[in-house]
């Protein structure tokens, strides 16, 4: 497990992570989300050991990563802006790495190099920006470490190969137990992957939570009355949100779904049905709750 205790990086005047704590849990996906300059980039290379902290520490297992080798070996840092050796292609760079990582299989980068229909003695100068972001992370799975950590990973590739990317890791988690820590400016990208979400704001986290916990204390309900207006009887639900579209009302309520459900046909209301919150829909209401306006810290709206 990765953890992270009052984490602090500086640089010069600016303060890039402040005091953050959190625990990344192994064998789950961990999505890190936040605005260009939140501090993603910045808290990745502290955890693969690449920048020192100036505060508070980053531990694998008990061990600070820091200039500790044997627990650098366990990481692949994916950055958004790849580095590859100049006029190298595909299979040089696995046996450039090959010679960092014990675990790195070349039979594996060839594997998926075909499975990509990626050229291995091509030029990677040659590449598109989508497939260097492929061979980036077919190089970092291709190195056998416990952890793979991507910078804005998804950012450059068509819908087909995010899937194709996101199924990877799938494969990878269940079969030898990888865990991917993914960072991105874009929430969506990383809903139907993640187990655990955190949402990075000016070097601080302001949420951290697993995504199953998050869905199951929140509902949305749309619902319509005989009468204008909601209903007295419903003041006893935690309504955090509401919205009305002529008598059509939608409600984002905390609590028990089974209390919710016995509140709503109490009132016998002429329709009403529980809908499926999405993640950015989730963490909006969080945060709004909190003080944040996601919709402008994320979207961009």
């Amino acid at each position: 497990m990765i953890e992270a205790r009052e984490l602090t990086k500086r640089f010069g005047d600016i303060v890039a992570l402040d005091n953050i704590t959190a625990s990344i849990r192994d064998r789950e996906v961990f999505g890190l989300i936040g605005t260009n300059g939140a501090g993603k980039s910045t808290f990745l290379r502290c955890v693969s050991g690449i920048y020192k902290p100036d505060g508070g520490s980053v531990q694998i297992d008990g061990r600070e990563v820091f200039e500790d080798r044997e627990v650098k070996a366990r990481f692949f840092f994916i950055s958004d802006d790849q580095y590859f050796l100049p006029n190298s292609t595909p299979l040089e760079m696995g046996r450039f790495y090959g010679a960092y990582y014990p675990a790195f299989d070349m039979e594996h980068l060839r594997k998926y190099l075909k499975e990509f229909g990626l050229p291995e003695e091509r030029k990677i100068g040659t590449f598109s920006k989508g497939m260097k972001k492929q061979l980036s992370v077919l190089l970092g799975l291709s190195a056998g470490t416990d952890y793979i950590l991507c910078d804005e990973t998804f950012d450059g590739l068509d819908p087909v190969m995010r899937q194709a990317v996101k199924s990877l890791f799938a494969r990878e988690m269940e079969n030898r137990g990888l865990t991917p820590v993914i960072a991105s400016h874009n929430l969506r990208e990383l809903e139907d992957i993640c187990d655990h979400v955190g949402l990075l704001h000016r070097g601080g986290i302001l949420l951290s939570r697993d995504i199953d916990e998050l869905k199951l204390g929140v509902h949305k309900i749309q619902c319509v009355f005989r009468e204008e207006g909601l209903p007295d009887e419903l003041a006893v639900l935690n309504i955090i949100q509401k919205e009305a579209r002529g008598r059509l009302h939608t409600l984002i309520v905390r609590g028990d779904e089974e209390e919710i459900r016995a509140v709503m046909s109490s009132v016998k209301p002429v329709f009403y049905e529980l809908i499926p919150l999405s993640l950015e829909e989730i963490f909006i209401t969080e945060t709004e709750v909190a003080g944040y306006d996601i919709k402008k810290l994320i979207l961009g709206e």
